[in-house]
Protein backbone atom coordinates (compact mmCIF):
# COMPACT_ATOMS: atom_id res chain seq x y z
CA UNK A 1 0.00 0.00 0.00
CA UNK A 2 2.81 2.31 0.56
CA UNK A 3 3.92 1.97 -3.17
CA UNK A 4 0.63 2.46 -4.36
CA UNK A 5 0.12 5.88 -2.29
CA UNK A 6 3.50 7.19 -3.42
CA UNK A 7 3.10 6.52 -6.94
CA UNK A 8 -0.11 8.67 -6.00
CA UNK A 9 1.30 11.21 -4.88
CA UNK A 10 3.73 11.97 -7.18
CA UNK A 11 1.16 11.59 -10.06
CA UNK A 12 -0.75 14.57 -7.74
CA UNK A 13 2.95 16.72 -7.77
CA UNK A 14 3.16 15.88 -11.10
CA UNK A 15 -0.12 17.68 -12.08
CA UNK A 16 0.75 21.08 -9.33
CA UNK A 17 3.92 21.07 -11.51
CA UNK A 18 2.24 21.12 -15.00
CA UNK A 19 -0.46 23.79 -13.79
CA UNK A 20 2.22 26.05 -12.60
CA UNK A 21 4.09 25.56 -15.92
CA UNK A 22 0.81 26.45 -17.29
CA UNK A 23 0.72 29.09 -15.45
CA UNK A 24 4.02 30.63 -17.00
CA UNK A 25 2.25 30.27 -20.34
CA UNK A 26 -1.12 31.75 -19.62
CA UNK A 27 -0.04 35.06 -19.91
CA UNK A 28 -3.51 36.73 -21.66
CA UNK A 29 -6.98 36.39 -21.46
CA UNK A 30 -7.19 34.11 -24.35
CA UNK A 31 -4.37 32.29 -23.12
CA UNK A 32 -5.62 31.61 -19.97
CA UNK A 33 -9.59 30.97 -21.78
CA UNK A 34 -8.74 28.94 -24.57
CA UNK A 35 -5.09 28.69 -24.60
CA UNK A 36 -4.31 31.15 -27.31
CA UNK A 37 -6.59 28.99 -29.85
CA UNK A 38 -3.29 27.31 -30.90
CA UNK A 39 -3.82 23.47 -30.19
CA UNK A 40 -2.54 20.73 -33.35
CA UNK A 41 -4.47 17.84 -33.63
CA UNK A 42 -2.50 15.90 -30.86
CA UNK A 43 -2.90 18.47 -28.35
CA UNK A 44 -6.47 18.65 -29.14
CA UNK A 45 -7.68 15.14 -29.44
CA UNK A 46 -6.27 14.27 -25.99
CA UNK A 47 -7.55 17.16 -24.35
CA UNK A 48 -10.85 16.78 -25.92
CA UNK A 49 -11.39 12.74 -25.05
CA UNK A 50 -10.03 13.43 -21.43
CA UNK A 51 -12.80 15.84 -20.92
CA UNK A 52 -15.46 14.01 -21.91
CA UNK A 53 -14.17 11.02 -20.15
CA UNK A 54 -13.95 11.64 -16.07
CA UNK A 55 -15.28 10.05 -13.37
CA UNK A 56 -18.49 9.36 -13.99
CA UNK A 57 -17.60 7.65 -17.27
CA UNK A 58 -14.95 5.49 -15.12
CA UNK A 59 -16.51 4.74 -12.25
CA UNK A 60 -20.49 4.99 -13.44
CA UNK A 61 -19.25 2.43 -16.48
CA UNK A 62 -17.70 -0.28 -14.69
CA UNK A 63 -20.81 0.10 -12.25
CA UNK A 64 -23.13 -0.30 -15.25
CA UNK A 65 -21.03 -3.19 -16.33
CA UNK A 66 -21.37 -4.83 -13.05
CA UNK A 67 -25.45 -4.50 -12.58
CA UNK A 68 -25.96 -4.84 -16.77
CA UNK A 69 -23.00 -6.08 -18.53
CA UNK A 70 -21.62 -4.92 -21.76
CA UNK A 71 -24.93 -2.47 -22.51
CA UNK A 72 -23.09 -0.72 -19.66
CA UNK A 73 -20.87 1.13 -22.46
CA UNK A 74 -24.33 2.89 -23.56
CA UNK A 75 -23.37 6.03 -21.53
CA UNK A 76 -19.94 6.33 -23.35
CA UNK A 77 -21.09 5.76 -26.56
CA UNK A 78 -24.18 8.40 -26.22
CA UNK A 79 -20.78 11.02 -24.90
CA UNK A 80 -18.56 10.07 -28.42
CA UNK A 81 -21.98 10.13 -30.74
CA UNK A 82 -22.20 13.58 -29.30
CA UNK A 83 -18.52 14.35 -30.12
CA UNK A 84 -18.46 12.84 -32.70
CA UNK A 85 -21.03 15.31 -34.20
CA UNK A 86 -19.97 18.34 -32.47
CA UNK A 87 -16.60 18.27 -34.22
CA UNK A 88 -17.73 17.31 -37.63
CA UNK A 89 -20.67 19.75 -38.27
CA UNK A 90 -20.72 22.36 -35.30
CA UNK A 91 -16.95 23.13 -34.79
CA UNK A 92 -16.23 24.68 -37.52
CA UNK A 93 -19.30 28.06 -37.62
CA UNK A 94 -18.30 27.83 -33.97
CA UNK A 95 -14.70 28.47 -34.78
CA UNK A 96 -15.52 31.36 -37.09
CA UNK A 97 -17.28 33.27 -34.75
CA UNK A 98 -14.09 33.31 -32.02
CA UNK A 99 -16.38 33.53 -28.99
CA UNK A 100 -15.36 32.07 -25.48
CA UNK A 101 -18.72 30.59 -24.11
CA UNK A 102 -22.16 28.80 -25.48
CA UNK A 103 -24.10 31.82 -23.79
CA UNK A 104 -22.09 34.23 -26.42
CA UNK A 105 -24.20 32.65 -29.29
CA UNK A 106 -27.46 33.03 -27.97
CA UNK A 107 -26.81 37.20 -26.88
CA UNK A 108 -26.03 37.49 -30.72
CA UNK A 109 -29.39 36.09 -32.02
CA UNK A 110 -31.31 37.23 -29.34
CA UNK A 111 -30.09 39.68 -26.53
CA UNK A 112 -27.98 40.62 -23.84
CA UNK A 113 -30.85 39.81 -21.20
CA UNK A 114 -30.73 35.81 -22.89
CA UNK A 115 -27.06 35.73 -22.03
CA UNK A 116 -27.27 36.08 -18.32
CA UNK A 117 -30.54 33.84 -18.05
CA UNK A 118 -28.66 31.14 -19.90
CA UNK A 119 -25.64 31.92 -18.20
CA UNK A 120 -27.15 31.16 -15.13
CA UNK A 121 -28.05 27.72 -16.15
CA UNK A 122 -24.77 27.02 -17.76
CA UNK A 123 -23.12 27.67 -14.58
CA UNK A 124 -25.31 25.19 -12.79
CA UNK A 125 -24.45 22.42 -15.17
CA UNK A 126 -20.55 22.97 -14.76
CA UNK A 127 -20.92 22.86 -11.05
CA UNK A 128 -22.61 19.86 -10.90
CA UNK A 129 -20.45 18.41 -13.58
CA UNK A 130 -17.20 19.62 -11.84
CA UNK A 131 -19.30 17.70 -8.68
CA UNK A 132 -19.67 14.36 -10.03
CA UNK A 133 -15.77 13.99 -10.81
CA UNK A 134 -14.40 15.30 -7.39
CA UNK A 135 -17.24 12.62 -5.50
CA UNK A 136 -15.41 10.04 -7.73
CA UNK A 137 -12.55 11.22 -7.13
CA UNK A 138 -12.99 10.87 -3.32
CA UNK A 139 -14.99 7.26 -3.54
CA UNK A 140 -11.56 5.64 -4.61
CA UNK A 141 -9.36 7.26 -2.37
CA UNK A 142 -12.15 6.46 0.46
CA UNK A 143 -12.19 2.75 -0.70
CA UNK A 144 -8.76 2.34 -1.75
CA UNK A 145 -6.39 4.29 1.28
CA UNK A 146 -9.29 3.80 4.34
CA UNK A 147 -9.89 7.53 4.68
CA UNK A 148 -12.90 9.07 5.19
CA UNK A 149 -14.76 10.51 2.30
CA UNK A 150 -14.74 14.41 3.14
CA UNK A 151 -11.03 14.21 3.45
CA UNK A 152 -11.00 11.96 -0.14
CA UNK A 153 -13.09 14.55 -1.69
CA UNK A 154 -10.85 17.81 -0.04
CA UNK A 155 -7.85 16.45 -0.57
CA UNK A 156 -8.05 15.12 -4.46
CA UNK A 157 -10.29 17.64 -5.51
CA UNK A 158 -7.65 20.53 -3.92
CA UNK A 159 -5.47 19.03 -6.17
CA UNK A 160 -7.75 19.78 -8.80
CA UNK A 161 -8.46 23.44 -7.77
CA UNK A 162 -4.87 24.40 -7.15
CA UNK A 163 -3.93 23.70 -10.97
CA UNK A 164 -6.60 24.99 -12.73
CA UNK A 165 -6.49 27.84 -10.72
CA UNK A 166 -3.25 28.84 -11.34
CA UNK A 167 -2.95 28.42 -15.53
CA UNK A 168 -6.34 28.10 -16.69
CA UNK A 169 -6.57 26.09 -20.28
CA UNK A 170 -2.70 25.83 -20.64
CA UNK A 171 -2.94 23.84 -17.46
CA UNK A 172 -5.43 21.68 -18.12
CA UNK A 173 -4.21 20.93 -21.68
CA UNK A 174 -0.88 19.69 -20.50
CA UNK A 175 -2.39 18.14 -17.64
CA UNK A 176 -5.15 16.47 -19.59
CA UNK A 177 -2.41 14.93 -22.36
CA UNK A 178 -0.54 13.21 -19.28
CA UNK A 179 -4.02 12.06 -17.99
CA UNK A 180 -4.84 11.19 -21.53
CA UNK A 181 -1.80 8.75 -21.71
CA UNK A 182 -2.13 7.76 -18.27
CA UNK A 183 -5.62 6.52 -18.26
CA UNK A 184 -5.69 4.92 -21.60
CA UNK A 185 -2.39 2.79 -20.40
CA UNK A 186 -4.04 2.30 -16.68
CA UNK A 187 -7.43 1.22 -17.85
CA UNK A 188 -7.00 -0.28 -21.17
CA UNK A 189 -3.48 -1.84 -21.14
CA UNK A 190 -3.60 -3.11 -17.43
CA UNK A 191 -6.76 -3.18 -15.84
CA UNK A 192 -8.76 -4.83 -18.49
CA UNK A 193 -6.20 -7.31 -19.06
CA UNK A 194 -5.48 -8.76 -15.50
CA UNK A 195 -8.94 -8.82 -14.66
CA UNK A 196 -9.31 -11.34 -17.62
CA UNK A 197 -6.50 -13.10 -16.53
CA UNK A 198 -7.80 -13.50 -13.32
CA UNK A 199 -11.46 -14.57 -14.23
CA UNK A 200 -9.73 -17.34 -16.26
CA UNK A 201 -9.99 -15.55 -20.37
CA UNK A 202 -12.96 -14.38 -22.14
CA UNK A 203 -14.41 -18.62 -22.41
CA UNK A 204 -14.56 -18.14 -18.47
CA UNK A 205 -16.42 -14.94 -18.27
CA UNK A 206 -18.75 -16.05 -20.75
CA UNK A 207 -19.68 -19.45 -18.57
CA UNK A 208 -19.92 -17.49 -15.78
CA UNK A 209 -21.92 -14.29 -16.50
CA UNK A 210 -25.69 -14.98 -17.39
CA UNK A 211 -26.60 -14.87 -21.48
CA UNK A 212 -27.85 -11.38 -20.89
CA UNK A 213 -24.64 -10.08 -19.38
CA UNK A 214 -23.57 -9.86 -23.52
CA UNK A 215 -26.76 -8.60 -24.82
CA UNK A 216 -25.75 -5.00 -25.52
CA UNK A 217 -29.48 -3.32 -25.25
CA UNK A 218 -30.13 -5.84 -21.80
CA UNK A 219 -30.08 -1.91 -20.04
CA UNK A 220 -32.99 -1.02 -21.53
CA UNK A 221 -34.13 0.78 -25.07
CA UNK A 222 -35.66 3.84 -22.60
CA UNK A 223 -32.53 3.63 -20.60
CA UNK A 224 -30.29 3.96 -24.08
CA UNK A 225 -32.76 6.95 -25.67
CA UNK A 226 -32.51 8.80 -22.42
CA UNK A 227 -28.88 8.14 -22.52
CA UNK A 228 -28.44 10.05 -26.24
CA UNK A 229 -31.22 12.27 -24.87
CA UNK A 230 -29.09 13.65 -22.17
CA UNK A 231 -25.61 12.70 -23.12
CA UNK A 232 -25.54 12.96 -26.55
CA UNK A 233 -27.29 16.76 -26.94
CA UNK A 234 -25.47 17.93 -23.35
CA UNK A 235 -22.12 17.78 -25.16
CA UNK A 236 -22.83 19.43 -28.23
CA UNK A 237 -24.09 22.75 -26.02
CA UNK A 238 -21.81 22.66 -22.93
CA UNK A 239 -19.65 24.74 -22.22
CA UNK A 240 -16.85 22.64 -21.14
CA UNK A 241 -16.67 20.78 -24.80
CA UNK A 242 -17.38 24.05 -26.67
CA UNK A 243 -14.43 25.82 -24.72
CA UNK A 244 -12.21 22.64 -25.72
CA UNK A 245 -13.65 23.25 -29.20
CA UNK A 246 -12.35 27.26 -29.61
CA UNK A 247 -8.83 25.80 -28.61
CA UNK A 248 -8.57 24.01 -32.01
CA UNK A 249 -5.89 26.06 -34.00
CA UNK A 250 -7.79 25.46 -37.34
CA UNK A 251 -11.51 23.91 -38.63
CA UNK A 252 -9.49 20.97 -39.91
CA UNK A 253 -7.67 20.16 -36.41
CA UNK A 254 -11.11 20.02 -34.81
CA UNK A 255 -12.74 18.13 -37.68
CA UNK A 256 -10.43 15.25 -37.34
CA UNK A 257 -8.84 14.66 -34.04
CA UNK A 258 -11.89 15.53 -32.54
CA UNK A 259 -13.73 12.54 -33.82
CA UNK A 260 -11.19 10.65 -33.09
CA UNK A 261 -11.62 11.69 -29.33
CA UNK A 262 -15.84 10.56 -30.22
CA UNK A 263 -14.48 7.60 -31.35
CA UNK A 264 -11.79 6.52 -28.15
CA UNK A 265 -15.00 7.52 -25.79
CA UNK A 266 -16.90 4.37 -27.61
CA UNK A 267 -14.32 1.90 -27.00
CA UNK A 268 -13.62 3.35 -23.21
CA UNK A 269 -17.15 2.70 -23.21
CA UNK A 270 -16.57 -0.96 -23.95
CA UNK A 271 -13.47 -1.18 -21.76
CA UNK A 272 -15.05 -0.38 -18.72
CA UNK A 273 -18.14 -2.46 -19.00
CA UNK A 274 -16.14 -5.66 -19.50
CA UNK A 275 -14.10 -4.52 -16.12
CA UNK A 276 -17.54 -4.17 -14.18
CA UNK A 277 -18.27 -7.63 -15.53
CA UNK A 278 -15.24 -9.27 -14.58
CA UNK A 279 -16.09 -7.44 -11.00
CA UNK A 280 -19.46 -8.90 -11.22
CA UNK A 281 -17.74 -12.92 -11.49
CA UNK A 282 -14.52 -11.76 -8.81
CA UNK A 283 -16.64 -9.67 -6.58
CA UNK A 284 -20.18 -11.12 -7.07
CA UNK A 285 -21.21 -9.74 -3.61
CA UNK A 286 -20.44 -5.96 -3.56
CA UNK A 287 -22.45 -4.16 -0.84
CA UNK A 288 -22.90 -1.03 -3.38
CA UNK A 289 -22.10 -1.23 -6.98
CA UNK A 290 -20.72 1.71 -7.09
CA UNK A 291 -17.40 0.88 -5.26
CA UNK A 292 -17.56 -1.92 -7.99
CA UNK A 293 -14.32 -0.27 -9.91
CA UNK A 294 -12.37 0.34 -6.58
CA UNK A 295 -13.09 -3.21 -5.17
CA UNK A 296 -11.91 -4.67 -8.73
CA UNK A 297 -8.61 -2.74 -8.34
CA UNK A 298 -8.31 -3.69 -4.84
CA UNK A 299 -8.99 -7.12 -5.62
CA UNK A 300 -7.25 -7.81 -8.10
CA UNK A 301 -3.98 -6.26 -8.56
CA UNK A 302 0.04 -6.40 -7.20
CA UNK A 303 1.00 -3.29 -5.38
CA UNK A 304 2.53 -0.60 -7.89
CA UNK A 305 0.22 -1.55 -10.42
CA UNK A 306 -2.52 -0.87 -8.53
CA UNK A 307 -1.05 2.70 -7.86
CA UNK A 308 -0.29 3.12 -11.54
CA UNK A 309 -4.39 2.19 -12.41
CA UNK A 310 -5.32 4.67 -9.20
CA UNK A 311 -3.77 7.33 -10.93
CA UNK A 312 -5.21 6.47 -14.55
CA UNK A 313 -8.75 6.76 -12.47
CA UNK A 314 -7.68 9.92 -10.90
CA UNK A 315 -6.29 10.96 -14.35
CA UNK A 316 -10.03 10.17 -15.90
CA UNK A 317 -12.14 12.22 -12.76
CA UNK A 318 -9.28 15.11 -12.94
CA UNK A 319 -9.70 15.87 -16.36
CA UNK A 320 -13.52 16.22 -16.61
CA UNK A 321 -12.99 18.36 -12.77
CA UNK A 322 -10.60 20.59 -14.24
CA UNK A 323 -12.78 21.40 -17.43
CA UNK A 324 -16.11 21.83 -15.44
CA UNK A 325 -14.13 24.05 -12.89
CA UNK A 326 -12.73 26.28 -15.81
CA UNK A 327 -16.28 26.24 -17.62
CA UNK A 328 -18.05 27.72 -15.08
CA UNK A 329 -15.25 30.50 -14.22
CA UNK A 330 -15.34 31.45 -18.07
CA UNK A 331 -19.18 32.10 -17.52
CA UNK A 332 -19.00 34.07 -14.61
CA UNK A 333 -15.86 36.20 -16.29
CA UNK A 334 -17.85 36.75 -19.19
CA UNK A 335 -21.49 36.45 -19.02
CA UNK A 336 -22.20 37.20 -15.33
CA UNK A 337 -19.53 39.64 -13.62
CA UNK A 338 -19.41 42.40 -16.68
CA UNK A 339 -23.21 42.83 -15.47
CA UNK A 340 -21.69 44.49 -12.02
CA UNK A 341 -18.91 46.06 -13.80
CA UNK A 342 -21.68 48.29 -16.68
CA UNK A 343 -20.55 46.22 -19.07
CA UNK A 344 -17.14 46.14 -18.95
CA UNK A 345 -14.91 42.58 -18.95
CA UNK A 346 -12.48 41.48 -17.15
CA UNK A 347 -9.16 41.42 -18.92
CA UNK A 348 -6.77 41.17 -16.20
CA UNK A 349 -5.56 37.14 -15.76
CA UNK A 350 -5.41 37.51 -12.14
CA UNK A 351 -9.31 38.20 -11.89
CA UNK A 352 -10.02 35.20 -13.76
CA UNK A 353 -7.63 32.80 -11.30
CA UNK A 354 -9.46 34.13 -8.67
CA UNK A 355 -13.31 33.10 -9.92
CA UNK A 356 -11.80 30.01 -11.09
CA UNK A 357 -10.74 29.25 -7.46
CA UNK A 358 -14.29 30.46 -6.06
CA UNK A 359 -16.19 28.12 -8.61
CA UNK A 360 -13.35 24.95 -7.12
CA UNK A 361 -14.47 26.05 -3.63
CA UNK A 362 -18.00 26.05 -4.42
CA UNK A 363 -17.45 22.14 -6.27
CA UNK A 364 -15.82 21.18 -3.30
CA UNK A 365 -19.02 21.95 -1.10
CA UNK A 366 -21.52 20.73 -3.54
CA UNK A 367 -19.06 17.46 -3.13
CA UNK A 368 -19.21 17.06 0.08
CA UNK A 369 -23.68 16.72 0.22
CA UNK A 370 -23.62 15.04 -2.72
CA UNK A 371 -22.78 10.96 -2.31
CA UNK A 372 -23.81 9.84 -6.24
CA UNK A 373 -21.63 9.97 -9.15
CA UNK A 374 -24.38 9.06 -12.03
CA UNK A 375 -27.23 11.03 -10.05
CA UNK A 376 -25.15 14.29 -9.94
CA UNK A 377 -24.17 13.57 -13.79
CA UNK A 378 -28.15 13.35 -14.82
CA UNK A 379 -28.35 16.37 -12.46
CA UNK A 380 -26.19 18.03 -14.59
CA UNK A 381 -27.36 16.90 -17.97
CA UNK A 382 -30.99 17.68 -16.91
CA UNK A 383 -30.70 20.89 -16.64
CA UNK A 384 -28.50 21.62 -19.49
CA UNK A 385 -30.37 19.81 -22.09
CA UNK A 386 -33.87 20.72 -20.48
CA UNK A 387 -33.31 24.48 -20.62
CA UNK A 388 -30.70 25.35 -23.08
CA UNK A 389 -31.28 22.81 -25.87
CA UNK A 390 -34.47 23.74 -27.10
CA UNK A 391 -33.25 28.26 -27.36
CA UNK A 392 -29.43 27.17 -28.79
CA UNK A 393 -31.37 25.06 -31.72
CA UNK A 394 -34.34 28.12 -31.96
CA UNK A 395 -31.85 30.44 -32.38
CA UNK A 396 -29.93 28.35 -35.42
CA UNK A 397 -33.13 27.31 -37.28
CA UNK A 398 -35.93 29.45 -36.47
CA UNK A 399 -36.29 32.82 -37.18
CA UNK A 400 -39.76 33.72 -35.15
CA UNK A 401 -37.90 32.60 -32.01
CA UNK A 402 -38.01 35.54 -29.89
CA UNK A 403 -35.90 36.84 -26.45
CA UNK A 404 -38.82 36.25 -24.24
CA UNK A 405 -39.23 33.04 -25.80
CA UNK A 406 -36.22 31.83 -25.50
CA UNK A 407 -35.61 33.04 -21.90
CA UNK A 408 -38.92 31.66 -21.01
CA UNK A 409 -38.06 28.08 -22.40
CA UNK A 410 -34.60 28.25 -20.01
CA UNK A 411 -36.16 29.05 -17.13
CA UNK A 412 -39.26 26.98 -17.12
CA UNK A 413 -37.41 24.09 -18.80
CA UNK A 414 -34.81 24.01 -15.46
CA UNK A 415 -37.45 24.20 -13.24
CA UNK A 416 -39.39 21.69 -14.81
CA UNK A 417 -36.48 19.71 -14.73
CA UNK A 418 -35.89 20.08 -10.51
CA UNK A 419 -39.60 19.47 -9.84
CA UNK A 420 -39.48 15.89 -11.55
CA UNK A 421 -36.36 15.13 -10.14
CA UNK A 422 -37.62 15.64 -6.80
CA UNK A 423 -40.77 13.85 -7.83
CA UNK A 424 -39.45 10.68 -9.53
CA UNK A 425 -35.97 10.63 -7.98
CA UNK A 426 -32.66 12.15 -10.01
CA UNK A 427 -32.33 8.74 -11.62
CA UNK A 428 -36.09 8.77 -13.23
CA UNK A 429 -36.62 9.44 -17.02
CA UNK A 430 -39.08 11.23 -16.42
CA UNK A 431 -37.12 14.83 -15.79
CA UNK A 432 -35.45 15.30 -19.33
CA UNK A 433 -39.02 14.59 -21.36
CA UNK A 434 -40.89 16.61 -19.12
CA UNK A 435 -38.56 19.47 -19.47
CA UNK A 436 -37.79 19.35 -22.97
CA UNK A 437 -41.36 19.28 -23.53
CA UNK A 438 -42.36 22.02 -21.02
CA UNK A 439 -39.20 24.57 -22.99
CA UNK A 440 -40.53 23.33 -26.15
CA UNK A 441 -44.09 24.50 -25.43
CA UNK A 442 -42.71 27.82 -24.08
CA UNK A 443 -40.54 28.58 -26.52
CA UNK A 444 -42.78 27.92 -29.55
CA UNK A 445 -45.96 29.85 -27.74
CA UNK A 446 -44.72 32.75 -26.44
CA UNK A 447 -42.66 33.34 -29.15
CA UNK A 448 -45.48 33.48 -31.74
CA UNK A 449 -47.49 35.56 -29.19
CA UNK A 450 -44.51 37.96 -28.92
CA UNK A 451 -44.45 38.42 -32.59
CA UNK A 452 -48.18 38.64 -32.73
CA UNK A 453 -48.26 41.74 -30.25
CA UNK A 454 -45.62 42.86 -32.18
CA UNK A 455 -47.47 42.47 -35.46
CA UNK A 456 -50.76 44.05 -33.40
CA UNK A 457 -48.41 46.97 -32.52
CA UNK A 458 -47.27 47.87 -35.65
CA UNK A 459 -50.70 47.56 -37.49
CA UNK A 460 -51.87 50.42 -34.89
CA UNK A 461 -48.91 52.84 -35.51
CA UNK A 462 -49.30 52.54 -39.38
Amino acid sequence: MVLDISVVVIYAAAMLLLGWYGMRRAKTQEDFLVAGRNLGPGLYMGTMAATVIGGASTVGTVRLGYVYGISGLWLCAALGAGLLVLNLFLAKPLLRLRICTVTQVLERRYSARTQQASALVMLAYALMLAATSVIAIGTVMQVLFDLPLWISILVGGGVVVIYSAVGGMWSLTLTDIVQFVIKTAGLMLILLPICLYRVGGWDQLVARLPASSFDVTYIGWDTIATYFVIYFFGIMIGQDVWQRVFTARSERVAAVAGSLAGLYCVVYGLVGALVGMAARVLLPELDNPNNAFAAIVQASLPDGVRGLVIAAALAAMMSTASAAMLAGSTVLAEDLVPLLRQGKPLADVRWHRLLTLLVGLAVLGIALVVDDVLNALTTAYNLLVGGMLVPLIGAIYWRRATTAGAIASMLLGCATAVVFMVRDGLAANTPIYASLAMSTASFILISLAQRSQQRSLSGIQS
